[in-house]
C-alpha cells in the first residue's frame, strides 16, 4: 500500500491577483502618473532603500507632505521613558496627490536626497484621519 501525501492550504495564503501599485488600481485600469520620480510610475524612479516610517499628515503642500509621530526616549537619570514628536518631510507623488490628506496615517520610505528637507517619499496611504 502506498501512503499518498495529502497537501493541506490551511494556514497558507494563495496569491492574490494582481491589484496594482498599492492595491488601489482595478485590473483593467492603470493610473496615469506624469511624475518622473514617482517610486512606481515615474520614467526615473526613486529607489527606495533604508528606513521606512508611520504617521499623521500634519501639513500638505505642493509636491511634499510634512509628517509626525511619538517616539519614547529613555531618560537614564529618571530612569524612566518620555514621549517625543519627530516632524519629516516627504516628497508626494502626483498618483497619490487627491488620496493623501491632512490628517491621514501614511507611511513613507526613505530615498535619496530630493532637496534640503526631503529624504523621504510616500508609499502609501494606511487610514483615512479625521476630518477637521
Amino acid at each position: 500500500m502506498e501512503k499518498t501525501k495529502k497537501t493541506e492550504t490551511k494556514g497558507k495564503l494563495k496569491p492574490k491577483e494582481t491589484e496594482g501599485v498599492l492595491g488601489k488600481e482595478k485590473k483593467n485600469e492603470k493610473v496615469s502618473c506624469a511624475d518622473k520620480l514617482c517610486p512606481f510610475h515615474g520614467s526615473e524612479p526613486l529607489k527606495l532603500r533604508g528606513r521606512i516610517f508611520e504617521g499623521t499628515v500634519i501639513k500638505k503642500l505642493p509636491g511634499r507632505v510634512a509628517i509626525q509621530f511619538e517616539r519614547m526616549m529613555h531618560v537614564p537619570k529618571y530612569e524612566r521613558y518620555e514621549k517625543r514628536k519627530t516632524k519629516l518631510h516627504a516628497r508626494l507623488p502626483d498618483c497619490l496627490k487627491d488620496q493623501i490628506n491632512v490628517g491621514d496615517y501614511i507611511k513613507i520610505a526613505e530615498c535619496r536626497r530630493l532637496s534640503k528637507i526631503i529624504h523621504f517619499v510616500a508609499v502609501e496611504k494606511i487610514r483615512e484621519g479625521k476630518a477637521k
